[in-house]
């Protein structure tokens, strides 16, 4: 089976650095995927991309070594059996608030005997290997996303269960959960200790931490602190501010102002 050298590095304690896709694009997709990402999460929760556009988008990410990872709406066994079956080496999912529904991520993520996963793997054996489901028990990230006030109490009892691979802060959601406003990099002190808790959490249990953020000096801080699954940003983020940031290089620089839409 084609090995998933990004959870290889997270279990001998490396780090990894990825992006979020929220535009429904296969071609976005391969781009983002030659710029040398260790791994690029399709979000089906927020972003744009439907089950479709998330087949078209692995496939065009499989075009490099950047491993493809989804985050899928809710903790649905289906959704999740699904995109695995289409080949993706990880499944974020969202808004796990206890033990039971951290099993019930694993449980789809596991064939039997360590799970309920259902045989089919369509792509998935094309593109992990001809041996893929002997293997993929151990080849398949499952990363649970803390970001609730049930969460944050049952972080221990979460984390204590066997196949959860990746803890990943969503940290606007983890915002709301502890009364404040949601913003993705936050300096706010209690949010700040609340990230710190659940960092320390996972280093109590053996499980990766990951985190969400927007900007390279976010990025740069969490990696330093020894988050391994860190988010540099999204693909719509990326294009908006380089663009935004050429196109007033240009204006500043001569005497082209905006079109008045009016006139």
């Amino acid at each position: 089976m084609r090995p998933n050298h990004v959870l290889r590095a997270w279990r001998s304690g490396g780090q990894s650095v990825g992006a979020w896709l929220t535009i429904d694009s296969a071609f976005t997709a391969e781009a983002m995927a030659h710029v040398g990402f260790d791994w690029l999460c399709i979000d089906m929760q927020h972003g744009l991309p439907d089950y479709r556009d998330a087949v078209a988008m692995m496939q065009a990410i499989s075009t490099t070594r950047t491993l493809p990872f989804v985050r899928v709406p809710w903790n649905d066994p289906a959704t999740i059996m699904r995109v695995l079956d289409a080949g993706a080496y990880g499944v974020v999912v969202p808004l796990v608030n206890n033990q039971e529904e951290a099993k019930r991520a694993v449980w789809a993520m596991r064939y039997p005997p360590a799970g309920g996963r259902s045989s089919g793997p369509a792509r998935a054996a094309m593109y992990g290997g001809a041996d893929y489901q002997q293997w993929a028990n151990d080849e398949i990230a499952c990363i649970v996303m803390i970001e609730t006030a049930e969460a944050i109490a049952n972080i221990d009892e979460i984390l204590s269960v066997t196949g959860v691979d990746c803890a990943y802060i969503g940290p606007s959601d983890l915002a709301y959960a502890i009364g404040l406003q949601p913003r993705g990099d936050n300096d706010d002190p209690k949010h700040v200790a609340t990230v710190n808790t659940i960092f320390e959490a996972c280093r109590r249990h053996g499980v990766a931490p990951g985190v969400h953020t927007g900007s390279a000096e976010y990025t740069t801080r969490f990696l330093k602190q020894g988050f391994q699954m860190v988010t540099l940003g999204a693909d719509g983020t990326f294009l908006r501010r380089q663009a935004a940031s050429d196109l007033a290089a240009v204006r500043g620089a001569t005497t082209v102002a905006a079109l008045d839409p009016g006139a």
